[in-house]
Parts: structure tokens; C-alpha cells; sequence
């Protein structure tokens, strides 16, 4: 299996409360990421939402560039 990595232009936190705004079926619990457990993160949505890992990926590293505007 290919090491899968996320390029996040913000912090995981901050990434994982858009993607609960995005999908509320997604809990605490799915979304939990360890230090370099990118590939168990990954494995544990594509189960859930029935989507491809790079779907995934692609998904979270686009919700993680759109960064809130400055007001």
C-alpha cells in the first residue's frame, strides 16, 4: 500500500471541524488523526463514505485550502 500523505494549508483542528460542517455523519471518532496516520485516517473514510482515498484526500486538502476570509 502507497503511503498516502495530506497537504493541509491549515491546521488539522481547524480542518476537521469544516469537514464535520461539510458532513455531519462524520464524528470526532472518524476523524481522528495521529501522527503519521494519514493512511489509517484515509482507510477509515473511504469505509465510511464509500468514496476512493483519493477522493478523500482530495476532498480534505481542498476543504483545507479555503481558508475563512479576513473580515
Amino acid at each position: 500500500m502507497e503511503d498516502q500523505f495530506l497537504h493541509l494549508k491549515a491546521p488539522w483542528n481547524e480542518v476537521r471541524e469544516r469537514i464535520k460542517e461539510n458532513n455531519i455523519d462524520l464524528t470526532d471518532e472518524d476523524l481522528d488523526l495521529q501522527p503519521g496516520g494519514e493512511n489509517e485516517l484515509l482507510s477509515k473514510l473511504e469505509s465510511k463514505m464509500h468514496k476512493s482515498r483519493d477522493e478523500i484526500r482530495i476532498w480534505i486538502e481542498s476543504i483545507s485550502s479555503n481558508a475563512p476570509q479576513a473580515g
